[in-house]
């Protein structure tokens, strides 16, 4: 463990941790001036930032565009389970015919419910290539899938096509990871500090989960395996709206570029400690004009269509801007991505398709859909 060491009089009531930077395991960009007009540049793709952004954060959203395809693989075998649920759907329309319409649907009905699309989806869904079989449009088993894998994907990007992640133009960017218990959110936010590190930002992790005794250290097992440097607080007593505000004060002071800043999980049905993430909200707010910049809700994919009470509570609270679904290597039925974001309007940035520390996916609709239908 790094020695501890003690800032200026302004952090001295919280733990500093510098740990040695460990070499990015593929190679960084040369970044241009951080001032580099995106003007100036060409081929923006969907994970751009948003307009005013640095160099930095342009480059790095094109790098997560860029992994999320070549880690198609990765995503693939995340979503094994849903693939085998819905492997009836090729059973039935190997031999199709259009007088076996109305079983064929039912049972492609009962085979997206299984995968957790949720009911409103799913007739949605059924009853559009219903519309279209009678109307002649589809004519094969091959011509239904595809429409069945062009109906997902529409939902997915009419109502969750921001996928990029808003890091604005002011420095350091501030991203807060909120969500329940045991769902997976501190990991989550060492698995994206993992990525952005390694695309290049100086990242700066804040443990702003107070409540939670082992969270801390979590956190700063976190801080060690990814070489980023971390704010903690020294009392036990301590508000999470002073660390996370410290540790916005030090990465601007400092020049960091993204400062990640844990909170502690909650029921949605706590109220009191609900209200705490507005305190932190504002807090943020005070030290970085427009932070925080993302507000990213982890969400267990185990817990299938529950989940959607919980979103609708914090987004309600503290406006969610995207979400982190994880778990979805495990019994998850990845339906309940399509569902959330089509109930919410939210779109998903990440999702977690394994225990490694590189599983934290950047979302990509297209390679989801080819991943659960393939």
């Amino acid at each position: 463990m790094a020695a501890t060491a003690t800032t200026s009089a302004s952090f001295s009531r919280f733990s500093i941790i510098s740990k040695p930077s460990s070499q990015p395991q593929f190679n960084l960009f040369n970044f241009p001036n951080r001032t580099e007009s995106l003007n100036s540049r060409t081929g923006i793709d969907r994970f751009r930032c948003s307009a005013g952004d640095t160099g930095l954060f342009t480059k790095l959203g094109r790098l997560l565009k860029e992994k999320a395809k070549s880690d198609v693989e990765k995503v693939f075998s995340g979503f094994s389970k849903t693939r085998n649920n819905l492997s009836v759907i090729d059973e039935l329309l190997l031999y199709w015919n259009l007088s076996d319409t109305d079983k064929v649907l039912d049972e492609l009905e009962e085979a997206l419910l299984v995968s957790d699309f949720g009911p409103k989806i799913t007739i949605k869904i059924v009853e559009n290539l219903r519309e279209d079989i009678l109307s002649g449009k589809l004519k094969s088993g091959s011509e239904i899938k595809e429409a069945l894998k062009r109906n997902v994907l529409d939902l997915l990007s009419n109502k969750g096509s921001k996928t990029e992640l808003k890091l604005g133009f002011r420095k350091p960017a501030v991203i807060m990871i909120v969500g329940v218990n045991g769902g997976g959110k501190t990991t989550s936010l060492g698995k994206l500090a993992y990525r952005l590190k390694n695309g290049g930002a100086k990242i700066l992790l804040a443990a702003g989960d107070t409540f939670r005794a082992a969270a801390s250290d979590q956190l700063e097992i976190w801080a060690e395996r990814t070489g980023c440097e971390i704010v903690m607080a020294e009392t036990e007593k301590a508000k999470a709206s002073v660390v996370l505000s410290q540790a916005v004060k030090r990465g601007k002071q400092e020049g960091y570029d993204i400062v990640l800043c844990d909170t502690s999980g909650r029921l949605h049905t706590n109220y009191r400690l609900m209200e705490e993430l507005i305190s932190c909200k504002k807090a943020v707010a005070k030290v970085v004009a427009g932070a925080p910049n993302e507000i990213l809700l982890v969400l267990d994919g185990t817990t299938g269509l529950n989940m959607l009470p919980q979103a609708r509570e914090f987004n309600e609270v503290v406006g969610v801007t995207g979400l982190i679904l994880t778990k979805l290597d495990g019994s998850a039925r990845g339906g309940c991505v399509v569902s959330v974001v089509d109930e919410l309007g939210i779109p998903v940035k990440f999702v977690g398709v394994g225990e490694g520390v590189e599983d934290l996916q950047p979302f990509d609709a297209e390679a989801f859909v080819n991943a659960i239908f393939t």
